[in-house]
């Protein structure tokens, strides 16, 4: 990241490392085709997606994006681990040259926005 800090989602993609930067756009895209209302912004210095509470987000390490999400379960962990992505409680990490698990986050997005909303 360069010195000044990123104010929008695209800024943060933007100053990023150009191989980190494909996983970021679709993980956008994703969140923001699958909530169209979810609003962005940065967060603790990382793109937040809000949406009635925080909805997503992510984040860069050294040699992935780390995808947050609230509503990530024992069962779809198992899953993503199984298709070779690492997983934390409420995270999986997507690393650069890895496809990004879109139905299973497309999913994740929804089950947390039904949360949200209650």
């Amino acid at each position: 990241m360069e010195a000044s800090k990123p104010k929008t989602v695209d800024e943060f993609i933007d100053f990023s490392p150009v191989e980190s930067q494909e996983v970021m756009i679709k993980l956008k895209k994703l969140i923001e085709t699958t909530e169209p209302s979810a609003e962005g912004g940065i967060s603790w210095n990382v793109p937040i997606y809000k949406y009635h509470g925080i909805l997503a987000g992510f984040s860069l390490a050294k040699k992935h994006v780390s995808f947050g999400i609230d509503s990530l379960t024992e069962d779809v962990r198992k899953s993503l681990e199984e298709k070779g992505y690492k997983t934390g409680k409420k995270t999986i990490q997507i690393k650069f040259d890895q496809n990004v698990p879109s139905s299973e986050i497309e999913q994740l997005i929804k089950e947390q926005v039904k949360m949200n909303e209650v």
